[in-house]
């Protein structure tokens, strides 16, 4: 291309020569009329000669190659025209009978207890640490309480007092008791005198009433016996409450385990039943929660197996089980909290630890599965350009389901076995002919 043009502009600057030429005999003509009629058959012959090369060379080197050029631009043109547009289609499949449903969890102990401070006071001496493994009712801690000790003889002495106290409600009872013994005999005998009219009828009836009063009086003592004996009974039961809080000085494990938390040493100061000394967790047996969704709650079951997965622990599985589900969604999240067991862990897997858990589940009704690079989201929703059999584009709104990132599940919309484009470009329009080309890549069986 640039070889022809240089050719042209050389014949153009030769012609450009050749017009300067004659103007200039012209003029040397118009100057020497004599000489101007007669001019040489050398010069006119050479003259023809050059007009004739440069008319040639501009043909074969000018437009000759520019003609051939408009030639093939032509042919291309109409080619273009009479052609399809190709596009590359990949086919709606069915998805496989089971999916890998991937939810997180947090790894935890099967068992884990705080243990709390039972009694105020100072710790003495401690003697775990975290890491340690300990057995149940091992001591942990030693806490020195003196204000306990103080309490527990002050509950001491309220025992005896109140011991004192029965038995003075005791004395006063057998006093009263002996009372209406006489006095019901001297009611007796004054009620047959009175008959006898040999006592007053006053004198009889101030005995009886005595009488009645006194066993009024008897049965008052009996209940003080009573309320003393129950004063007794609540002095006793806070000395062993306060003897039961002094057993509690001796910080023990509740069960076999590993202490993983550690908030006190010696010197701290802990109150009762708020200052948490340590963590104790049965680490041997561990277990996730993981929240299903509603989509698949219906598919998750007690007995099924699952496989987790630590993302710091790349190429390690470890097999769980199902071991319970909460029969209920949350209403707020719409999940269904289950609690996933491990069955294997060779002391790898630690409490706090992030796993993915992995359910197979099985679908009684796979979805269409669709490539990802297929879906065209327009302002009226979800479509796809469905190739139909007479090549025509037809775009479809479809209803979608999971996204898996390279593919996705259709719920509704399309058939299996459509021919779908993919990456459709703005020259694939609806109702356009194309020329459909299986992609490299094909869609479905994928979940």
């Amino acid at each position: 291309m640039n070889d022809t043009q240089s050719r042209e502009d050389r014949l153009q600057a030769e012609i450009d020569d050749l017009k300067r030429q004659l103007a200039e005999q012209k003029k040397l003509a118009d100057s020497h009329p004599a000489a101007a009629r007669k001019p040489s058959w050398t010069s006119l012959i050479v003259l023809i000669l050059l007009l004739g090369a440069l008319a040639a060379a501009g043909y074969f080197f000018g437009y000759l190659p520019r003609q051939h050029r408009e030639d093939v631009l032509a042919a291309e043109s109409q080619n273009n025209a009479g052609s399809l547009p190709v596009v590359n289609v990949q086919l709606v499949t069915r998805s496989a009978g089971k999916t890998s449903l991937v939810i997180p969890g947090n790894i935890e102990a099967v068992t884990e207890s705080p243990v709390l401070a039972r009694a105020t006071g100072y710790v003495i001496k401690r003697y775990v640490d975290i890491g340690d493994r300990v057995k149940a009712g091992q001591v942990l801690a030693d806490i020195d309480a003196p204000e306990l000790a103080q309490q527990i003889r002050q509950a001491k002495a309220s025992v005896d007092q109140a011991e004192a106290a029965v038995e003075q409600a005791q004395a006063s009872l057998q006093q009263g008791q002996s009372t209406l013994n006489l006095m019901k005999v001297t009611a007796e005998r004054n009620q047959k005198l009175a008959d006898k009219e040999i006592v007053s009828k006053q004198d009889n009836d101030t005995s009886r009433l005595q009488y009645a009063a006194q066993q009024s009086t008897v049965q008052a003592l009996e209940k003080a016996v009573t309320a003393a004996r129950s004063a007794s009974a609540a002095a006793s039961a806070n000395l062993a409450r306060l003897n039961e809080l002094q057993g509690y000085l001796t910080v023990r494990a509740p069960f076999d385990g590993v202490v993983t938390l550690r908030n006190i040493d010696t010197g701290t100061l802990v109150n009762e039943g708020s200052t948490l000394l340590y963590r104790v967790a049965q680490i041997e047996r561990l277990r996730t929660y993981v929240n299903v969704p509603q989509a698949s709650a219906d598919s998750v079951h007690v007995g099924q197996s699952a496989i987790l997965t630590i993302p710091d622990l790349p190429g390690r599985k470890f097999h769980g089980v199902v071991a319970r589900t909460a029969n209920s969604l949350d209403p707020t999240t719409r999940t269904l909290l289950v609690e996933v067991q491990v069955t294997e862990n060779a002391g790898v897997m630690m409490p706090g630890m992030y796993a993915q858990v992995d359910f197979s589940v099985p679908r009684a009704d796979p979805p269409l599965s669709i490539p990802s690079d297929t879906l065209v989201m327009r302002s009226t929703g979800p479509q796809v350009a469905v190739v139909r059999p007479d090549g025509s584009v037809h775009f479809t709104p479809i209803q979608l389901g999971r996204d898996f990132g390279d593919h996705l599940e259709v719920l509704g919309g399309i058939e299996e076995g459509q021919q779908l484009v993919v990456n459709p470009s703005d020259m694939i329009r609806e109702g356009v002919k194309v020329k459909p080309l299986p992609a490299e890549k094909p869609a479905g069986g994928r979940s």
